[in-house]
């Protein structure tokens, strides 16, 4: 099969992010078996979602993983002009939910495989397909545990986030918490007998807002735009209407973090402020949804420079993004960040690949298999 037509397979597999995927994990495990891959699917805690774990070549030596997730955001939005779940070709592009973001890698690795198992692989190439990448990079975590009962410690992995196929060395580290406050309720002329979910979620979120500002100060590297770790608190709600005290209100905060920081001490000071409130009678709960460390990678290292080989380009310094290879780096295996598509194209109505983008992935995992040829 082509690359185009593995897309369009995929593509129909609504696999959204926290749904059930036995669906394309059954679809993917049958294929690359079928090209001679040894195929290990790896259920998740959650029992009904897994991740893949294919090997080409000797399982024994250390190889490289292609690294990417099956799930994709909702497409929900009102601007999609066709089903999000059925591929259309336009001209030289390809529109569908997760054709950049990341389908496209994925099925650009399916289809190099008969190419690679054709060949004598003195080391191997794994493809690491995770779930639940788009809530927080929850499924890899279970993969990359597994690693050491799977394969030889790899030498490296490439994680196929869309980035128009010029490889990439750093991106940011994420924490994002919920926060729920539960106070009493009454009626608002009488604000003494009552607590205000919302006033006491006000002080939490001014902790936010000049923890935020601090932030600006440094510490700074000058590869990320902005230059320093980041704090916004995105959603609030709460409150039922304006003349009864709210005993509830709930806020979500995100925190970005450059190489270097641990993103979740950056939230320390807002779950300080939090737990402060317990002493005045209310209710409080924090929850951690996520959580993912920087990626950075030494501009000499020898994966940067395989993939400069390998793309003809010199590597990208840093985005702001952050996707799996951070984890891959924090369990000691050198990852970088490859894969055709466009990260703006993502996550909106209309979402598309360019078959030159997929023809240039395809070239990369194919010279890839060729390197490491016996």
């Amino acid at each position: 099969m082509t690359a185009e037509e593995i897309l369009a397979r995929l593509v129909a597999f609504a696999s959204v992010v926290g749904q059930p995927n036995e669906a394309i994990v059954e679809w993917i495990a049958n294929y690359a078996e079928g090209c001679g891959a040894k195929v290990t699917i790896l259920p998740g805690p959650e029992g009904d979602r897994a991740n893949l774990f294919a090997t080409i070549g000797p399982a024994e030596v250390p190889g490289f993983i292609l690294s990417g997730h099956m799930d994709v955001v909702p497409a929900g939005e009102p601007g999609w002009t066709t089903n999000p779940f059925t591929l259309r070709a336009e001209g030289e592009r390809l529109y569908g939910r997760g054709t950049s973001d990341m389908k496209g890698f994925l099925a650009c690795v399916l289809a190099a495989l008969p190419a690679l198992a054709a060949r004598p692989l003195a080391r191997p190439i794994h493809l690491a397909f995770s779930y639940d990448e788009e809530a927080g990079c929850r499924g890899v975590r279970h993969l990359i545990e597994a690693l050491p009962q799977l394969c030889t410690k790899p030498q490296g992995c490439i994680v196929g986030e869309p980035s128009g196929m010029r490889a990439i060395r750093s991106h940011k580290g994420k924490a994002a918490a919920r926060i729920e406050i539960r106070g009493r309720s009454g009626h608002s002329s009488r604000p003494d007998q009552g607590l205000n979910a919302i006033h006491a979620m006000a002080a939490v979120l001014t902790e936010a807002v000049q923890s935020a500002e601090a932030l600006k100060a440094g510490p700074l590297d000058a590869s990320f735009a902005p230059p320093y770790s980041s704090l916004q608190i995105g959603v609030i709600g709460g409150g039922q209407a304006l003349n009864i005290i709210p005993d509830f209100c709930a806020a979500e905060i995100e925190a970005r973090a450059i190489a270097g920081v641990s993103p979740a001490t950056l939230l320390a000071p807002i779950q300080a402020a939090t737990a402060a409130l317990t002493a005045q009678g209310f209710e409080v709960s924090w929850d951690l949804l996520s959580e993912y460390p920087a990626l950075s990678l030494a501009t000499e290292a020898p994966l940067a420079s395989l993939l400069r080989d390998l793309t003809g380009q010199e590597p990208l310094a840093a985005v702001s993004y952050g996707t799996e290879a951070g984890l891959y780096q924090a369990a000691g295996i050198e990852a970088i960040i490859c894969g055709p598509g466009d990260i703006a194209r993502a996550h909106r109505p209309d979402e598309y690949i360019e078959i030159g983008e997929m023809a240039a992935c395809l070239r990369m995992v194919e010279d890839l298999g060729k390197r490491l040829h016996c």
